[in-house]
């Protein structure tokens, strides 16, 4: 399930990558944060699309349980938080390392991390 695989992805950048975004060093940080977002993006673009691909051709076909459309609730949290939030967040650090754009991504990467987390839930549910 591509949701369970995206959910993991996120707590592992959630916990053990952007925490320490702030230890690359001032001199490293804009090459490191330009490898990182083109690596990440290779891999986590594919995914949401499959994923977003996947909840439309469900709803589609007729999929209508309270958990499913739940899911696609937090879907959209999860694609409005990455357009809004995190994408000009990154966009602004791939100027520089700043300390509070760093905390911002930080806190603000919960909301998807919970997000995710949530729809993985509800889906196996769907099950």
């Amino acid at each position: 399930m591509i949701t369970c695989a995206l959910a993991g992805l996120v707590w592992t950048v959630q916990v053990a990558v952007y925490p320490l975004f702030d230890r690359v060093g001032v001199d490293a940080f804009k090459a490191w944060h330009a490898a990182y977002t083109t690596c990440i993006g290779w891999v986590v673009g594919p995914m949401m699309l499959a994923e977003l691909g996947s909840g439309a051709w469900l709803l589609w076909t007729g999929r209508r349980d309270t958990s499913f459309l739940i899911s696609l609730a937090l879907l959209a949290v999860v694609w409005l938080s990455t357009a809004l939030v995190q994408v000009p967040l990154h966009q602004r650090l791939s100027n520089g390392f700043d300390a509070s754009t760093h905390q911002h991504l930080v806190r603000s990467n919960w909301l998807r991390t919970a997000a995710w987390t949530l729809r993985g839930i509800c889906l196996l549910f769907c099950l």
